[in-house]
């Protein structure tokens, strides 16, 4: 599959999944405490200018937009349809410092031409879909300020909770699905182009960057999508289950939440 090809088949598969992605969302409580404990890692740090990949319908651009008016906010997604939707809730809700660009990663200099940002950020995994992790981690660098900072999650290779839960359930094909060379995404119906990678892997792609920070997300926790598991445990089991991934983020387990997170400095 050459490059374009590759680009096409992610942009048709967001171009699909934006109908009802915010419905599914809000739907989500643990989607949605992810979502908050990375915007508490972005609004950490100072930043004039900054820059979402994969705003996806324009969630936390508005949500930074709001919070502080005086950024100069950019968000790009290689979804038409995405872009469409980020671009009208940002009208909507009256957000008149956020620019929308449809395309990929990699693009970043022809869509946002001698632009520099003081920080970049990726969430849910945007960059678990370009087909070249490298060159993209490139890019991005070379479009940060002296001093700039990338907020980066990702798709964890290393999901042990979920391998142990899908062997159990003697699903071994899924339970192995991330060690595959292209992943086809969550949807058991819908191929996504895509691909997952270990913390070390992200950190070799950056190599030029400085690692500050690093955090796992659902350890122990189950993740967003076992929608079942988490009704049953409830909201108060599932508060004692996310305060201990809180504490195994001061070991080397980490590493094996199904999201990382990791922040970079130029």
């Amino acid at each position: 599959m050459d490059n374009t090809e590759y680009k096409s088949n992610v942009a048709e598969y967001y171009d699909q999944d934006a109908g009802d992605y915010e419905s599914r969302y809000w739907a989500n409580p643990v989607l949605q405490q992810i979502r908050q404990s990375f915007r508490e890692v972005v609004k950490s740090y100072p930043a004039g200018s900054m820059l979402e990949i994969g705003c996806g319908t324009g969630l936390d651009l508005v949500h930074f937009a709001q919070t502080h008016p005086s950024r100069k906010l950019s968000g790009m997604d290689i979804s038409p349809e995405m872009v469409k939707l980020s671009a009208e809730r940002s009208a909507e809700s009256g957000c008149f410092n956020i620019q929308v660009r449809a395309g990929s990663a990699e693009e970043i200099a022809t869509l946002f031409p001698k632009q520099k940002f003081d920080l970049i950020y990726i969430f849910f995994g945007a960059l678990n879909t370009v087909e070249n992790l490298d060159s993209t981690a490139q890019a991005l660098s070379s479009s940060l300020n002296k001093g700039g900072i990338i907020v980066m999650t990702f798709v964890n290779k290393w999901y042990l909770e979920g391998m142990l839960i899908d062997l159990m359930r003697l699903r071994f094909r899924k339970a192995f699905a991330r060690f595959k060379y292209v992943w086809g995404g969550y949807s058991p119906t819908v191929f996504l182009p895509s691909h997952c990678y270990t913390p070390r892997r992200v950190k070799r792609a950056f190599k030029d960057l400085k690692v500050i920070r690093r955090r796992g997300y659902t350890i122990i926790h189950p993740a967003w999508f076992y929608i079942n598991i988490n009704q049953k445990l409830g909201s108060r089991l599932r508060r004692i289950l996310w305060k201990t991934d809180n504490l195994l983020n001061r070991t080397f387990l980490w590493r094996f939440g199904e999201y990382g997170l990791l922040v970079f400095q130029r």
